[in-house]
């Protein structure tokens, strides 16, 4: 009976960084070593990242109490999971770069605002530039046609000033 509650407590956990990651990148690091794994768990760390071996069983358990059903199909073999509760695109970030480094760890899958991801996708948003550089560009692009209407009323209104001044300089 420990077991079973040993096991049922691991799925809570698992459901509840589930539901609370902003994102959820599964991985394969078979082939690294101790000092990699370290390394890894170190940097993801840092950024408030939280990265752990699961079981597939207690995971497919949590992902399906939590409607993640399509997450299921990418539970197979070893496997960790990084889930990243404040910054959504800085832990893929970090793992498409370490999977760079080290040919042997690689993306599975992930789930971004409970949509499912495959490699690919997961390497796209790796390419995303940061939220602010995002924001910056957004706010160009608004800005620019407002200035561009403020300068078209400003030249209407300049070359009224001029006809304006041409009569009065005309009939002086």
């Amino acid at each position: 009976m420990g077991k079973r509650l040993e096991k049922e407590k691991k799925v809570a956990d698992i459901k509840e960084d589930l539901s609370k990651a902003k994102i959820i990148v599964l991985t394969d690091f078979r082939g690294l070593n101790v000092a990699q794994m370290n390394n890894l768990r170190r940097t993801l760390q840092k950024e408030g990242v939280k990265y752990r071996v699961v079981k597939n069983t207690l995971t497919k358990i949590a992902a399906g109490e939590v409607g993640l059903d399509d997450l299921k199909e990418y539970l197979s073999g070893p496997m960790g999971i990084a889930y990243g509760f404040d910054d959504a695109l800085e832990p893929v970030k970090i793992l498409v770069k370490f999977a760079k480094e080290y040919d042997k760890f690689s993306l599975i899958g992930g789930v971004l605002e409970n949509k499912v991801l495959n490699e690919g996708n997961l390497k796209q948003l790796a390419d995303l530039p940061p939220k602010e550089v995002l924001l910056a560009r957004t706010l160009g692009c608004l800005q620019a046609p407002l200035s561009g209407f403020a300068n078209v009323l400003q030249a209407n209104i300049r070359n009224l000033v001029y006809v304006l001044q041409a009569v009065h300089d005309q009939k002086q």
